[in-house]
């Protein structure tokens, strides 16, 4: 059972909850439970069987997939004030989970048992509604993915990765494997892209970090 502080938590961060049948809101309380979740744990695993859906109230997860080569590609990230859909769609179809889920920052969250998900679609439009969306947004983050994996050069790939990930005067922390991960390629393959890159003179590269030279140029590239 929820406390009455996680509840208005809960109900501010999902904003259509305060327009949900007063039902609702009661099963919400008396239902589902509020878990803390340490960083690095894998919350599923591919294969998993699903038995509850978390409705996030800080922190962030994120979805990827590993291929036999172990290569990995990040399907999508979400965090306060979201959900996971493939979550959701695992426990409607009775299906195991199709990908790997890791907590990157400590999670905090409300789950709701796989029955309780399956009654609210059922009986309650708003939360129909919520999943829908949640679908959408989510099929529509997954097509921009393909597309850039098949489209986008790895380069302007990397560009667009590295100004997402900066803040001015400030190195970025991270590795080549890290962004190979991101990205879904090798870090053999993303290591001569950065080399290619800092001879540019676009970046420096230290152990663990990459530092932006000029990012008016990285900007045109990542734009290419």
């Amino acid at each position: 059972m929820l406390d009455p502080e996680t509840l208005a938590r809960i109900v501010r961060l999902f904003p259509w909850l305060r327009t949900a049948e007063p039902q609702l809101l009661r099963e919400l309380r008396e239902l589902t439970s509020h878990v803390r979740i340490p960083p690095g744990r894998d919350v599923f695993a591919e294969g998993d069987g699903v038995e509850a859906m978390a409705l996030l109230l800080s922190g962030a997860v994120r979805v990827y997939k590993v291929a036999e080569t172990g290569r990995e590609i990040t399907l999508y990230r979400f965090g306060e004030g979201e959900s996971c859909i493939l979550t959701a769609n695992a426990i409607l179809s009775q299906q195991t989970f199709p990908a790997i889920a890791t907590v990157e920052r400590e999670a905090e969250a409300v789950l709701i048992p796989a029955a309780v998900l399956r009654n609210w679609v059922r009986r309650y439009e708003p939360w129909r509604e919520f999943l829908f969306g949640l679908l959408a947004q989510r099929l529509a983050a997954v097509i921009e993915l393909v597309e850039e994996v098949a489209f986008r050069r790895l380069d302007v790939r990397i560009a667009g990765l590295l100004l997402a990930y900066s803040r001015r005067g400030h190195a970025i922390t991270i590795t080549h494997q890290q962004i190979a991960a991101e990205l879904g390629s090798s870090r053999e393959v993303v290591s001569r892209v950065l080399a290619h890159l800092a001879d540019e003179g676009l970046i420096r590269q230290s152990r663990g970090s990459i530092t932006i030279l000029d990012a008016q140029a990285l900007a045109r590239l990542a734009a290419a």
